[in-house]
């Protein structure tokens, strides 16, 4: 199975900038989508071969995240149950025979970490959902998670030390994750690779020069360990200030039943 995680940073903008291409010819059997910025009503498009899942922010333009599957999922649910966390348009959970698909857009701490402390009740309640699913079937995990982290995860990991992305209480949240059981499936692969990031800044030539963050990811829990086969960045591919992240996982019986 090949799955797909991408921030669009507003998908009507990148539909302009070869977002359906790359989807058509990413032949992905579960596309994900963050920050979509839109109302489904507001899609002058549509996605063949593709069931479309959209929880969109209550406020207009903002955050949304999408989920494109082949499969008819067995069930959907939007968010994470709880009124405080659940009007920005945040998590979409499909679940399929065999795992748990959490597509999700992590809320950014935001300049001088004025919103950290909302961002440390997310992380908490966000654990306490995975775990809660974890109780029954696999979980996959992918989408803007807004944290590097370790110091190989970005270009200057010392002058962002206290910033939004890469402060300690943001690493240590996605450590916990991790000692939960949830492997980040890029470094299962690539444990040392330097200088592969998934997001670089508009401003001064960011992305041209390589000055980026991997802030992407796809994370599974531990019982799907033995299914992974591979994970990617694609690096290459433009559209966004985001690039997309891939898994590659073999799953029994999953693949053939299509649209």
């Amino acid at each position: 199975m090949r799955l797909i995680s991408w921030n669009v940073n507003g998908l009507r903008a990148c539909m302009q900038k070869g977002f359906k291409e790359f989807l058509l010819a990413s032949e992905a059997d579960i596309f994900c989508v963050q920050e979509t910025k839109m109302q489904p009503e507001q899609a002058d498009f549509a996605f063949e071969n593709y069931h479309a899942f959209w929880n969109s922010a209550q406020k207009k333009g903002y955050s949304g995240v999408l989920t494109l599957s082949k499969n008819a999922p067995l069930s959907v649910r939007y968010g994470l149950g709880l009124e405080e966390h659940d009007n920005e348009g945040r998590v979409i959970t499909c679940e399929y025979e065999n795992f748990y698909l959490v597509n999700v857009y992590t809320p950014n701490s935001q300049r001088g970490l004025l919103r950290l402390p909302y961002r440390l009740q997310w992380e908490s309640a966000f654990r306490d959902f995975l775990q809660n699913l974890a109780r029954h079937k696999g979980v996959v995990v992918c989408g803007d998670l807004n944290v590097a982290h370790n110091e190989i995860d970005l270009t200057n990991p010392q002058s962002n030390r206290y910033n939004a992305g890469f402060s300690d209480p943001e690493r240590d949240a996605f450590r916990q994750l991790l000692q939960l059981g949830f492997l980040d499936t890029y470094r299962h692969f690539y444990p040392n690779q330097t200088e592969v990031y998934t997001w670089w800044s508009y401003m001064s030539q960011a992305r041209a020069r390589n000055i980026g963050w991997r802030i992407d990811y796809f994370l599974v829990s531990q019982n799907l360990q033995n299914q992974l086969a591979d994970a990617q960045i694609h690096a290459h591919v433009l559209g966004s200030d985001h690039c997309p992240v891939s898994l590659e996982i073999s799953v029994p019986n999953e693949s053939q039943k299509t649209l």
